[in-house]
């Protein structure tokens, strides 16, 4: 058991407080965002501080901490704050819901959040930070690399290979063998049939690659 602090405010905040609460050994004590998006001094019911100050009201080596954020610009935002919390000395814990099915024998990495109704198969490797909403298939041998964010009822097959910072939508599928090139965005329905491109689009409609870079695609 940890006491945990949770890095946001918004709907994910809101969740990780339940889940973690609820489904979990871990004590939540308190939140903290950036000073300028603080808006108050308590949420939920706990104090809430300013990451400037984190360290002063919550010691790393007395508290853990869950980086609650969603996939803001191709989750670089995430990956910005689950890496200055690093740097600060905290553990940084994972949620992997009772409800998910993970039979792959390797834990996920660290600060993940992995919701009911997953199904991880044998010999699937998941990195650092990623978050799986509900509701995924993710096939044997497959490697989720670190700061991904895949929503609700994606199948992803065998052997495939998700690049870092990627973004799957709802009910996107990806054949087996591929690999998914860091920074791809897959849309919701998208059908996703051989290796994509770094930083490329993908949209229904065949799964047409769009002129644009995932760059400009404002999440």
């Amino acid at each position: 058991m940890a006491r945990l602090v949770i890095f946001g405010a918004g709907d994910i905040a809101r969740l990780a407080h339940h889940y973690f609460t609820h489904d979990s050994p871990h004590e939540v004590a308190g939140f903290v965002v950036d000073r300028a998006f603080r808006n108050g001094d308590d949420f939920f019911g706990l104090p809430f501080t300013d990451a400037e100050d984190v360290t002063q009201r919550f010691p790393p080596g007395e508290y853990a901490m869950f980086v609650a954020i969603s996939y803001a610009k191709m989750n670089a935002v995430r990956a910005e704050k689950y890496a200055a919390m690093k740097a600060a000395g905290y553990q940084l814990l994972s949620y992997v819901s009772s409800r998910c099915s993970y039979l792959s024998t390797t834990p996920p990495g660290d600060n993940c959040f992995i919701l009911e109704d997953n199904t991880i198969q044998p010999f699937v490797t998941i990195g650092n930070d990623v978050t799986l909403w509900s509701g995924n298939h993710i096939g044997h041998d497959s490697t989720i690399e670190d700061h991904c964010f895949i929503t609700s009822h994606v199948v992803v097959s065998g052997h495939v290979r998700v690049g870092t910072r990627s973004f799957i939508g709802v009910n996107a599928t990806l054949r087996n063998s591929i690999t998914i090139a860091p920074q791809t965005l897959i849309g919701a329905g998208s059908i996703i049939m051989k290796d994509t491109k770094e930083k490329g689009v993908y949209m229904p409609e065949r799964a047409k690659l769009f002129s644009r870079s995932s760059d400009e695609i404002e999440l």
